[in-house]
C-alpha cells in the first residue's frame, strides 16, 4: 500500500515538473522585431549645450507662491524661442494660465486623430542642507565627464528639450505630419498640475479635441534593476497610482505628566498607527503587474524564468519575495506611508491632542473610498477622527496594450534602444498625464532615459545628471516616434 502511494506521489511530482518545464520553455517572447533606428543626424554636443543652458533657469514651482519664480519661466520661454527657431516659426504657441505652454503642429489630414507629447518646465528645489553634496552647481548647467549635470536634467527638462530637438530636426528635414501633434508643457507638475496641465486638457476638450494617444514622462530604461534579466528593461506606464492623504486627530484631556492616564493621546495614536502599518492593503501579481511579469518572464534566465512563467503554481512564493522590496511591493498593492506625527510641546505636559498624516498610493482597482474604509478598520480606534486631503485623486484609467499608442511607443523604444526588453508597467508616482484622461483613452508614461539602481536616487535627489549619449538616444526616440506615427501624406 505504501509503495503504491509513494509511486503515485513520484508520478505526480514528475508530471508537475514536466508541466513546469514545458510551460517555461514554450512561453514565447512578446518582443516586437524592428530594425534599429538610423544614426541621429544632429550635432549632439550642441544639443547638450542647449539643454545645459535650459537647466540654468531656476523654474522651481511652488504651491503656495505660484508667481514666485515667474521671471525664471519667462527667461526659459525666451530661451526656447531663441534655441529652436524652426519650432517657433512652424508651431502655434499658446501660454495657458501663467506659464504653461501648448504648442500645436497642424497636420495635413484633419481626419486623422491628433496625438500629444507632454513634458514639464518646473522642477523641485534642492533639499536644504544638501547643496554641498552636489558635485557641481545644481543650476550651473555644467557639462562634465560625459554628462549634463543639474536639477531638471532628468526631471523633466531632459524630456522637454529632447522633444524640441526632435521636432526642430524633423522640420529641418522637410517632415510634415499627417496628424496634428500637440506639445503640452506644464509649469506646476511638481505641485499638482492644477494650474498648467489640467487647464490645457480642459481647453482641448472645450475645442472638441479628442487625442488618439498621449505620452508623458514616466518609467525608464532600467539596467540591472530587475533580478534575472540580463538586458535593460524599458517599461511603458499604462496607468499611474492614485494619491490619497488622510489627516488623523485624537483629542483627550490634557494633564500633568506626574499623573499620566493608562492610555495617553500619544500612546493611543501610536498604537493605532502601528496597527495600520502592520495591516497593508491586499495585493498580488495581477492587473498591470501580471502583464509586466508575463512579458518579462520569457526574457529571463534560470530560476527567475521558471518562477515567473508558472505563477499559477509559484505565485505565493514570488509575491512574498517581491513584497520584501519597497519598489516591487509598490507594484503589487496600495501602499501605506506614515508621513507626519505631531503631539505635545513640553516635556512635563500631557498633550490633549495627537495628529498624524497617512499617505496612500492607490493601485488601479482600489478607490479613495475603499482606502478610507481600510484605514478606519485598521486603526481600530473610533475616537480618531479622519479627514481627507482635498487634493486626493483616484488612480488613472488603465490604457490598453493593443492600441495604436502603445504599439507606436513600443516600436520606437525597440528602435532607439535595441538592447532593451519592452514591457508594460505601472507608474507609482503622479504625473501631469493623469489630467489627460479627459481627452484620451490611451495615456502612456515613459521617459527614454537609462538608469541603474544607483541612478534612481538622482530623481529629486543629489547630483541629478543625464549622459550625453543617452540624451542622443532620447532625441532619436522622439524622432522615430513622430516619424513612424505621423507619416506625411
Amino acid at each position: 500500500m505504501l509503495k503504491r502511494v509513494f509511486l503515485a506521489l513520484v508520478l505526480v511530482i514528475a508530471a508537475l515538473v514536466a508541466v513546469v518545464a514545458v510551460n517555461t520553455w514554450r512561453t514565447p517572447s512578446r518582443q516586437v522585431a524592428v530594425a534599429p533606428a538610423p544614426p541621429l543626424s544632429i550635432d549632439l554636443p550642441a544639443a547638450a549645450r542647449r539643454l545645459a543652458g535650459g537647466i540654468q533657469f531656476r523654474t522651481v514651482s511652488s504651491l503656495e507662491d505660484p508667481a514666485g519664480n515667474s521671471a525664471e519661466f519667462d527667461k526659459l520661454h525666451a530661451y526656447l524661442a531663441e534655441q529652436f527657431p524652426k519650432v517657433h516659426a512652424t508651431l502655434k504657441k499658446e501660454v495657458i494660465g501663467q506659464h504653461a505652454l501648448l504648442y500645436t503642429w497642424a497636420g495635413s489630414d484633419p481626419k486623422v486623430k491628433p496625438i500629444a507629447l507632454m513634458a514639464h518646465q518646473d522642477m523641485v528645489p534642492i533639499a536644504p542642507g544638501t547643496e554641498k553634496a552636489w558635485k557641481v552647481d545644481p543650476f550651473g548647467g555644467v557639462i562634465e565627464d560625459g554628462f549634463i549635470w543639474g536639477r531638471g536634467a532628468l526631471d523633466n527638462k531632459g524630456n522637454l528639450f529632447a522633444q524640441m530637438e526632435a521636432i526642430e530636426g524633423l522640420i529641418g528635414s522637410g517632415f510634415k505630419p499627417a496628424q496634428t501633434i500637440y506639445l503640452v508643457m506644464g509649469d506646476d507638475e511638481e505641485v499638482s498640475g492644477l494650474r498648467g496641465a489640467l487647464p490645457i486638457a480642459e481647453l482641448l476638450k472645450s475645442r472638441g479635441v479628442r487625442l488618439d494617444w498621449v505620452l508623458d514622462e514616466g518609467l525608464l530604461v532600467l539596467d540591472g534593476v530587475l533580478p534575472g534579466l540580463s538586458k535593460p528593461s524599458a517599461l511603458i506606464g499604462l496607468a499611474e497610482k492614485g494619491y490619497a492623504t488622510f489627516f488623523l486627530s485624537l483629542d483627550t484631556a490634557p494633564g500633568h505628566s506626574s499623573m499620566p492616564p493608562a492610555h495617553s493621546a500619544i500612546g493611543q495614536m501610536s498604537a493605532a498607527l502601528a496597527r495600520l502599518e502592520s495591516k497593508p492593503m491586499p495585493g498580488g501579481i495581477k492587473g498591470i503587474a501580471g502583464q509586466m511579469f508575463g512579458t518579462l518572464a520569457p526574457e529571463m534566465s534560470g530560476l527567475n524564468r521558471v518562477l515567473l512563467s508558472n505563477l499559477w503554481l509559484t505565485g505565493p512564493l514570488v509575491e512574498s519575495q517581491l513584497e520584501k522590496s519597497p519598489s516591487s511591493n509598490a507594484m503589487l498593492r496600495t501602499t501605506t506611508a506614515l508621513t507626519i506625527v505631531r503631539a505635545g510641546n513640553k516635556d512635563n505636559v500631557l498633550p490633549g491632542r495627537a495628529e498624524a498624516a497617512v499617505n496612500f498610493r492607490i493601485l488601479p482597482g482600489d478607490t479613495i473610498d475603499s482606502v478610507e474604509a481600510h484605514l478606519k478598520s485598521a486603526l481600530g480606534n473610533d475616537a480618531i477622527q479622519v479627514k481627507r486631503y482635498p487634493g486626493n485623486s483616484e488612480p488613472s484609467p488603465v490604457s490598453p496594450t493593443d492600441g495604436d499608442g502603445y504599439r507606436a511607443i513600443e516600436r520606437s523604444v525597440r528602435q532607439a534602444f535595441p538592447d532593451a526588453i519592452v514591457a508594460p508597467g505601472l507608474m507609482v508616482a503622479a504625473t501631469d498625464s493623469r489630467h489627460f484622461s479627459l481627452v484620451s483613452d490611451q495615456v502612456y508614461r515613459f521617459s527614454p532615459f537609462r538608469a541603474k539602481s544607483e541612478d534612481l536616487a538622482r530623481f529629486h535627489g543629489t547630483n541629478e545628471r543625464l549622459a550625453i549619449s543617452n540624451y542622443g538616444e532620447a532625441i532619436n526616440f522622439y524622432q522615430q516616434l513622430l516619424r513612424d506615427t505621423a507619416q506625411p501624406q
